[in-house]
């Protein structure tokens, strides 16, 4: 039977509608709370859902090593957000069964990855964490964990990891103040306690043995924990001033994570790094690499009747006709309707963006990656490449690593200054034009390093 069901392919134009309309970011929201809450009555459930706000408060998830000052971050932004603050020692309090299996374990990290599951899963069901959202501080522990929540339906919007020298946490630590009665923190040096406000219980808490046997799990897990939630996560600096580390979380969980489909148009001058921004975003982001002339030799190649046309018109340009249709069905194909794509090195025709704006699969976000022909021609014209790896290199940005590799270093007639000239020329005629054709382009300075570069872009990917 298998063999004669054809395969469902929703048409590209469900995606342009839902991404219009932000479907998909709505079901998904409907049925992590569905998974979540499991209700005895799912539609009346979900009308009742679909008419409340609850679908946007924060559900926060935040890690890092011991001493580093989750507790005093977690608790600032709940006081500020009006969440819930959920940590292990209120999830072992809890008075519940599952509660008391946890409690016979002496040592919180003894809690097996399936009952601490189970304990956050029955917490976030309570109505204070469904109405007000919550923050999960220093949890989950694992890998194991966190896909254990995510295929339960614990669904985080934004996930945030601090990180500072083991240095840094040793000297946290060694001052470190807990108020036994209210589990507040302090420290000697940089919160101290106000005698007035806090109960008789504050202690200090010395044993660094116990902080490096933490320090090493965690190092154990973290890597595990990234990959987990790479999508949602900001890595943040712990060695600066807490107002600094607060206000770069809050400012990161003010961005809605973008739930639409991403369909990434990269524009700019050759050499402005469109090649190099475009491999960073689609390892990290899972999307797929659509490279013009890398489309284009592949098309060649192909001994089907498109590629035969492709093969009567070059080396001349190919019609307007053929190209669209290159594009539109690479673009069309279920890797890119599904995980979503970023276009580049598209001819500058203006005609063909045009087209590219009005068909079904047009791009939801467009990046002008902004940079002056002088320097355009400097990184061209002085890049070699070797032929044995196929590694470019610079003879002042990035030189060979060694003598044997740079006597294989050879220049590509694509990057002589005639060539690269033209291209800048004809690139420039239509900038106005494309500049026109999408107004809400994101201009980009590409004057600084590569990472820099793909941080601005991913600030913009990442909110709506």
């Amino acid at each position: 039977m298998e063999d004669i069901v054809k395969p469902l392919k929703i048409p590209a134009q469900m995606a342009i509608y839902a991404d219009q309309h932000n479907i998909l970011h709505l079901v998904q929201s409907l049925v992590s709370s569905l998974a979540v809450d499991q209700p005895d009555d799912p539609i009346s459930y979900l009308l009742l859902l679909l008419r409340d706000s609850s679908v946007h408060v924060p559900r926060v998830v935040l890690l890092g090593p011991p001493a580093v000052g989750k507790h005093t971050l977690a608790q600032k932004l709940c006081a500020d957000l009006g969440a819930v603050h959920v940590t292990i020692e209120c999830l072992l309090d809890n008075q519940s069964e599952i509660s008391e299996q946890a409690r016979q374990y002496t040592l919180k990290q003894q809690v097996p990855d399936d009952l601490l599951v189970l304990l956050i899963q029955e917490r976030l069901k309570h109505t204070d964490c469904f109405n007000k959202g919550w923050v999960l501080d220093g949890l989950p522990q694992t890998r194991l964990q966190a896909r254990s929540l995510q295929q339960g339906g614990v669904i985080a919007k934004h996930v945030v990891i601090l990180e500072a020298p083991e240095e840094v946490l040793l000297e946290r630590y060694r001052g470190r103040l807990v108020d036994s009665l209210t589990g507040d923190v302090y420290h000697e040096t940089f919160i101290k306690p106000d005698v007035d406000a806090v109960g008789k219980g504050v202690e200090k808490k010395v044993s660094e043995s116990q902080l490096m046997a933490e320090l090493q799990r965690y190092r154990c897990e973290v890597t595990g924990l990234s990959s987990a939630y790479c999508h949602i996560l900001k890595t943040v600096d712990a060695d600066q001033p807490p107002l600094d580390i607060y206000q770069q979380v809050l400012a990161f969980l003010r961005t809605q994570r973008c739930s639409r489909t991403p369909r990434i148009l990269l524009l700019g001058p050759p050499g402005s790094g469109k090649t190099h921004q475009a491999k960073l975003l689609a390892e990290k982001y899972k999307m797929v690499d659509v490279c013009w002339t890398e489309l284009l030799r592949w098309a060649e190649a192909d001994q089907s009747a498109v590629g035969e046309e492709v093969r009567s018109h070059l080396p001349a340009a190919l019609p307007d006709s053929v190209t669209l249709q290159l594009v539109q069905e690479r673009l069309s194909q279920v890797d890119c309707s599904s995980r979503g794509w970023i276009l580049h090195h598209l001819p500058c025709d203006l005609q063909h963006v045009k087209h590219l704006q009005q068909s079904p699969n047009s791009p939801n976000r467009v990046f002008f990656l902004e940079l002056t022909d002088d320097l355009c021609l400097e990184r061209l014209t002085l890049r070699t490449t070797d032929p044995v790896t196929g590694l470019s290199f610079h003879a002042v940005t990035r030189p060979a690593p060694d003598s044997e590799v740079q006597n294989r270093l050879q220049s590509r007639s694509e990057d002589s200054t005639r060539t690269v000239t033209h291209a800048l020329s004809v690139y420039r005629t239509h900038t106005a034009g494309l500049q026109c054709v999408f107004p809400e382009g994101v201009h980009i300075d590409a004057d600084q390093d590569p990472q820099s570069v793909f941080e601005v872009l991913e600030k913009h990917l990442t909110s709506d």
